[in-house]
């Protein structure tokens, strides 16, 4: 699991978009496309965008959701903070005399 998240967040684009939903949180394909473009120039295809997406997804970094005829993508931090304590040490107990 670890080695997925890593390649997810290899890519420079794919970081974009795990920016763009920090900032706001449940945006469609759409909306990513949209403020990838502006915000950063990137004139990726909405296709290529959905490919990143779904190497997001499969690393659980972001969880989509349909509601109606829309498709929303959230941000999941759950799996960098398994990857962030996976090597965090515990406080050393202190020395009581």
């Amino acid at each position: 699991m670890a080695d997925d998240v890593f390649k997810a967040l290899a890519d420079p684009t794919r970081r974009r978009i795990l920016d763009e939903l920090t900032e706001r949180d449940g945006q469609t394909l759409f909306e990513i496309c949209t403020r990838l473009v502006t915000k950063h120039g990137l004139g990726l295809s909405r296709q290529a965008i959905s490919q990143h997406l779904a190497v997001l997804e499969s690393a659980g970094l972001v969880l989509s959701r349909r509601q109606g005829r829309y498709k929303f993508h959230d941000l999941n931090t759950e799996p960098l903070d398994r990857i962030a304590t996976r090597w965090l040490r515990p406080d050393p107990p202190e020395n009581t005399p």
